[in-house]
């Protein structure tokens, strides 16, 4: 077990923290939530670069990696449409997207060809995690007192009326729609059983 896969591995660890945070109902649960989906998102950066860096790119890495994202990431969206925070159909939307690319990525591999990667994929992801960080943060800075400024100003940014959680929203539906819209073009002749 090398290095970027054990981080993939802890992210999927942490994805479980983050539910359980979750499932507290409280301002520390609200927290431990919040810190867990931080590490968890700034984990997949290190993975990949420790992966490129160092050409510890492994099959199981290829698996793991996107799966620990695509967990983490779904069950941020289910739970902030459990809590009215996200549109379902939203959340529908971006969890039938991820399920779409996965069903792709396996059908090019069982004709042997490589499905390369949407560089919107990238930014898609970003505005996604922008978007459940400050929905997070709301949560957890909800409940505490107004003497912190930095508390304050964090609470007052990441309010759902305010211009940056619907910012991150839309642009991160818009991306989605997008780059899925892009893998299933670029994949139209391996959907037609055609050879590339």
């Amino acid at each position: 077990m090398n290095l970027p896969n054990t981080i993939t591995l802890c992210r999927l660890v942490l994805t479980a923290i983050f539910v359980g945070g979750t499932a507290m109902q409280s301002c520390t649960g609200h927290w431990i939530a919040l810190l867990a989906f931080v590490i968890a998102a700034i984990s997949d950066w290190f993975d990949g670069y420790f992966a490129r860096k160092y050409g510890l790119v492994t099959p199981l890495g290829k698996l793991l990696d996107p799966v620990a994202d695509k967990v983490l990431v779904c069950s941020a969206f289910v739970y902030l449409s459990a809590m009215q925070q996200c549109p379902v159909w939203i959340t529908v939307l971006i969890l039938a997207r991820e399920f779409l690319i996965t069903g792709l990525r396996q059908i090019a591999v069982e004709a042997g060809q490589v499905l390369a990667a949407d560089g919107l994929g990238k930014w898609k992801t970003a505005m996604q995690l922008g978007y459940c960080i400050t929905c997070l943060v709301w949560f957890a800075t909800d409940t505490l007192g107004s003497g912190n400024p930095a508390l304050r100003l964090l609470h007052f940014l990441s309010r759902p009326g305010a211009w940056l959680t619907p910012g991150f929203l839309w642009l991160a539906l818009g991306l989605t729609l997008i780059s899925g819209w892009n893998y299933m073009w670029s994949s139209r002749a391996l959907l037609m059983g055609k050879r590339a």
